[in-house]
């Protein structure tokens, strides 16, 4: 079988949940499986593929076919005419699998296999810039869901939002949950690694950790009033547990950035920007937990990579954490920032508790591993190419 991939979700070079996604599942599928041939689809104007990705050519059946066309012409040339069909620019394919949505045409001799990360951008459309709310409109993944032989949601949650928003049958969402980098594990005390990354961020010795991309979506600013009810709460003098905030600025970064300049505690809390992925699971490890009130994920990778550091995790009731994070977690009302300091304080008080909660989540995030992912990816192809 010859299956041919999409990676132009990869041309921006991010480390976003996208991108997690595609590395993870990837290098999984192709250790894995030496049977079927992978012609991998870039195009990028400039540049060649990501040196983080050029792993993926040393595999005998993988190879890449790079485009040097002009993202505008032929997304427009995608849009317009549905020409050119992606499958034939790869030399023909018998499924061609997008693990991401974007521009597409596909000829009639492949499957089309589409990865649904999410609908936030048809839930939340106002945690959205208006050229990215065109973005999507012009792609049209409801063309894209009913167009494709098989959707894969990354969770229950979102094939019950492809059904609800776009009315796609049951049988047509196959639910794959997505996997976890081996390096998120709960390490020994003593190992060095953890002196090195704590003196690199010259970090507190305990804190509170959020982790990700500073956006609205992402509701950032209910973790510094929780914060800073927390403090309030202490009164003067007391001991207290500093604030760490890492991650990349996104769309109305800005906002949040005020909000956190204005904070009586500003001095308390640290801002560590963008996180490179040898110092992640260190990172989660140092924390004495971690706080994710998102307004709506797909999956959501950080509060299980936090879990599987062994970290107490408080998550939103929403969206879909609550199949996800299991008894692993904390839930609590996004929109209520008291319900997520009270949930930090019986953490940071209660060390029992916040030791049951960290096996609960250890075990929770054992659930999810790339080779799982992978074979039931495999599996999928062979059945919508029937063989």
């Amino acid at each position: 079988m010859r299956i041919a991939i999409d990676l132009r979700c990869l041309a921006d070079g991010r480390r976003t949940g996208v991108e997690e996604y595609v590395t993870g599942l990837l290098r999984e599928l192709f250790d894995r499986d030496e049977t079927n041939e992978y012609v991998l689809f870039y195009n990028a104007w400039q540049g060649e593929l990501p040196e983080d990705f050029t792993w993926m050519q040393e595999y005998p059946n993988v190879s890449v076919k790079r485009f040097h066309i002009p993202n505008k012409i032929l997304n427009g040339l995608l849009w317009y005419l549905q020409w050119p069909k992606l499958d034939v620019l790869c030399g023909g394919a018998d499924v061609f699998f997008m693990p991401n949505l974007n521009f597409a045409a596909v000829s009639d001799q492949a499957k089309l296999v589409v990865t649904a990360h999410d609908l936030s951008f048809e839930a939340y459309p106002e945690t959205f810039s208006w050229k990215r709310r065109t973005w999507h409109f012009l792609v049209g993944f409801r063309k894209l869901c009913k167009r494709a032989a098989l959707i894969v949601a990354v969770s229950h949650s979102t094939k019950q939002d492809l059904m609800l928003y776009y009315r796609i049958p049951d049988r047509r969402v196959t639910v794959i949950p997505s996997g976890l980098d081996r390096q998120f594990v709960h390490i020994n005390r003593n190992d060095p690694e953890l002196l090195r990354v704590k003196e690199k961020y010259d970090l507190p010795y305990r804190y509170i950790l959020f982790f990700g991309t500073f956006e609205p979506r992402k509701n950032i600013k209910a973790v510094v009033q929780a914060y800073e009810i927390y403090r309030r709460s202490l009164g003067d003098g007391k001991e207290f547990v500093p604030l760490v905030l890492a991650g990349s600025p996104g769309w109305k970064s800005d906002e949040i950035f005020r909000e956190i300049e204005v904070s009586p505690y500003r001095s308390d809390i640290r801002l560590l920007g963008f996180i490179p992925d040898e110092d992640k699971h260190v990172l989660y490890n140092l924390a004495t937990l971690f706080a994710y009130p998102s307004l709506y994920e797909g999956f959501g990778f950080p509060p299980l990579e936090a879990m599987a550091c062994g970290v107490p995790t408080i998550v939103s009731r929403n969206s879909s954490f609550p199949e996800i994070v299991g008894e692993g977690a904390i839930m609590i009302d996004p929109y209520q920032p008291d319900e997520l300091y009270r949930a930090m304080a019986t953490i940071l008080s209660d060390h029992a508790f916040a030791e049951k909660l960290s096996r609960e989540g250890m075990h929770q995030a054992k659930k999810y591993a790339w080779d799982r992912t992978a074979g039931e990816l495999e599996k999928m192809f062979r059945y919508v190419s029937g063989i």
